[in-house]
């Protein structure tokens, strides 16, 4: 299989690629308040403290990474300078807060944990050894600015008390009309985010960081692509939920008893702001200008993808953000800079209540199940 070359003329990272938005703290403020509010409402309603969003998983996987070997300079940067193989952790979950039956469908997330990283850290995270991809099935984020992403996030805590029921048929037409938008050309963030995800398989889906990190001295988004045949035979099949509120993770528990899976984590450089912006997520970078290039590659073995052991393992015993990692790859932009008060706080509300100590693991050993 060939791959596309990376560009030889990326940008190097300068500090007037970030601008700050205005009132950015107070932003910051109200998306800590209302992801508080859905982990409260949540714990009201269930007894158990749950992720102020992607609170449903439907895949759990130990596996490694292998750092490729021979990368050109510009892509020899950071986390991938040196060819390596590396334990890691997966999560593959949906967006809500609270958890749903299957047939309210929505965007799914894959946060990838990488363990046992040397190097240089992020403030914060010194004394951890991880490095952590949260991503979602789609190139672009749902909103541009901080402010933006707050107010989605406050039309999601809306109905994070919803009964089930109103939301699975609020679901059905949501798919329906984002069908009718998909038919001429076009995809709905939000019809998609709001319950109109078609209800196809997760394992077969490209995830996104959909905004940019460092990559050393440059810039970049990263995607993890199914690259292995029984993974890609998965890309956009239907998976039958009918009277099957997890019937996602019964399909991953199904796959991962007989196969393993391979994945590519590939990186896009940014050659320009004017195209691709830094500080408007929704903007998705071209291609034809910077290609996404393969630097590593994720290896699952056939497990058991998910068990209440395993749930109490990853679900409450692992957090994920992307600002636990290297300094190399530090987070840019408005919405990864309001990401880390608020996954911090979500993180500290699940452990505080289910009783078990905020780490990060150096190897599979440190996580059970």
């Amino acid at each position: 299989m060939t791959h596309p070359t990376p560009p030889t003329d990326p940008l190097r990272y300068h500090a007037d690629v970030e601008q700050l938005e205005p009132d950015e703290a107070a932003t910051a403020d109200g998306l800590v308040a209302t992801m508080r509010s859905i982990s409260e409402t949540t714990y009201k309603d269930s007894g158990h403290p749950l992720r102020s969003v992607h609170a449903k998983s439907h895949a759990l996987l130990k596996g490694q990474i292998e750092i490729l070997a021979d990368l050109p300079p510009v892509l020899a940067q950071g986390l991938f300078t040196t060819p390596a193989t590396y334990p890691i952790a997966i999560r593959v979950s949906t967006i809500p807060g609270d958890v749903l039956d299957d047939n309210v469908s929505v965007p799914r997330g894959l946060a990838l944990k990488i363990m046992g990283v040397p190097g240089e850290r992020l403030k914060g995270s010194e004394n951890d050894t991880t490095q952590d991809f949260v991503m979602v099935n789609g190139p672009v984020f749902a909103a541009p600015t901080g402010k933006a992403f707050l107010q989605k996030l406050k039309l999601l805590a809306a109905t994070t008390d919803v009964a089930a029921g109103a939301k699975k048929g609020l679901s059905t037409v949501l798919q329906a009309a984002e069908s009718f938008v998909e038919a001429f050309g076009g995809k709905s963030a939000t019809l998609m985010q709001m319950g109109g995800h078609p209800e196809t398989n997760p394992l077969g889906e490209t995830y996104f960081t959909q905004v940019p990190l460092l990559y050393g001295a440059y810039i970049a988004k990263f995607a993890l692509f199914p690259l292995s045949t029984e993974l890609t035979a998965l890309t956009n099949a239907k998976v039958d939920l009918s009277g099957k509120p997890d019937g996602l993770r019964r399909a991953a528990i199904d796959f991962f008893h007989s196969h393993g899976g391979i994945w590519e984590l590939r990186a896009q450089l940014c050659t320009d702001l004017a195209t691709m912006p830094v500080e408007d997520s929704t903007v998705q970078w071209p291609e034809d200008k910077s290609p996404f290039v393969t630097v590593a590659r994720v290896v699952v073995e056939p497990q058991e993808a998910w068990s209440e052991a395993r749930s109490k393992a990853f679900d409450d015993g692992l957090s994920f953000s992307p600002w636990h990692g290297l300094a190399a790859h530090r987070p840019l932009g408005s919405i990864m800079r309001l990401r880390k008060p608020a996954y911090k706080m979500s993180a500290r509300f699940r452990f505080e209540r289910n009783g078990c100590p905020m780490m990060e693991p150096k190897a599979h050993a440190d996580i059970s199940g």
